[in-house]
């Protein structure tokens, strides 16, 4: 841990750091320049606060050397984690494609989605929980009896699938309807509750990237699964209405071992969407999330993101070439 002090902070409060540093059993060394004076603690820095040091009179901040996401850092597993979901492999050399609708609205024809999926030949199929609707009259969310509709139709064809959930009721509701995996939406990344709750759980969680979150609060919200006794987790980036972040996915290869996917399609205009799938696959994705709908003009939410049959074939085809350019397949 790194202790800035203030500009010419007074002797008194330098000596009222180490005597902290020091009775949590750590080492300091002092660095001291013309005006600026820093102080390292060397040791076991998760034995100290950083908040219990930034209240100290005379510190102007206070940064951690060690990661705090210990268990998903790369440092503690250099080899990417690979696992599966109902037989399709995560995080090997096959770039695996999610395919699925953003809302389990009442009319959808769940046997038309899941026949989609396997004419692409992608290999689970999905269903969202989470509108970005604020008008109360629209549609807003997840219709639980839609997800014994789901799970009939991907086991009649032999796909894996996955819900995503924003709340305990939702999980009930998936858990009681034994899905593959779980996908936590991006506003829930920060329900410390429901992360807890997911790593005692025998299921993989697709996590998305919160809103605004930092790439180290995405680690620690990974972390507090992880710390639960669940390792199966995949990291998921986002799209947005003002673009997707390509710089995150080498980042997080660099930063941990976990699988980590795209989602494509959330947030962005389905012309975009092949543009945006492919530069994600060649800035190192392990896999993709698609919108996906029969018949996007009728869908009640996304249905301007969505791929029908023939755009996601489309795109499969073009990722089938770009793939074993990485040494990697579909």
């Amino acid at each position: 841990m790194m202790i800035v002090m203030q500009l010419n902070a007074e002797e008194a409060q330098v000596a009222a750091v180490i005597e902290q540093i020091r009775a949590a059993g750590l080492k300091e060394h002092v660095s001291r320049g013309a005006e600026l004076v820093i102080i390292g603690a060397i040791g076991d820095e998760d034995r100290l606060s950083s908040a219990r040091f930034e209240r100290l009179p005379g510190v102007e901040r206070v940064s951690r050397v060690t990661k705090q996401y210990k268990m998903v850092s790369r440092d503690t597993h250099p080899v990417g984690t690979s696992f599966k979901i109902r037989g399709a492999l995560i995080g090997g050399e096959q770039i695996q494609v999610f395919a699925g609708v953003r809302s389990l609205d009442a009319a959808l024809p769940v046997n038309s989605v899941t026949s989609m999926v396997q004419a692409a030949a992608c290999r689970l199929l999905w269903a969202g929980s989470e509108s970005l609707n604020q008008n109360p009259y629209e549609f807003n969310g997840f219709e639980a009896e839609k997800l014994i509709e789901l799970r009939a139709a991907a086991r009649s064809h032999a796909l894996p699938f996955a819900a995503e959930l924003n709340d305990f009721s939702v999980l009930e509701t998936s858990l009681a309807n034994d899905v593959d995996a779980l996908i936590l939406g991006a506003r829930s990344m920060q329900n410390r509750a429901l992360l807890r709750e997911l790593g005692r759980i025998n299921k993989p969680v697709i996590l998305r990237r919160g809103l605004a979150a930092s790439l180290s609060e995405w680690l620690l919200a990974a972390e507090t699964i992880a710390a639960g006794g669940n390792h199966h987790i995949i990291l998921c980036e986002q799209a947005t209405k003002n673009g997707l972040d390509i710089a995150t996915i080498p980042f997080l290869k660099r930063e941990t071992h976990l699988p980590v996917f795209v989602d494509a399609s959330n947030g962005a205009k389905v012309w975009m969407v092949p543009a945006l799938a492919q530069a994600a696959i060649a800035a190192g994705a392990d896999g993709l999330m698609l919108d996906i709908h029969p018949n996007p003009a009728e869908a009640p939410h996304g249905g301007d993101q969505a791929l029908d049959l023939a755009q996601l074939q489309q795109l499969m085809t073009a990722l089938a070439v770009i793939a074993p350019a990485l040494g990697r397949r579909i």
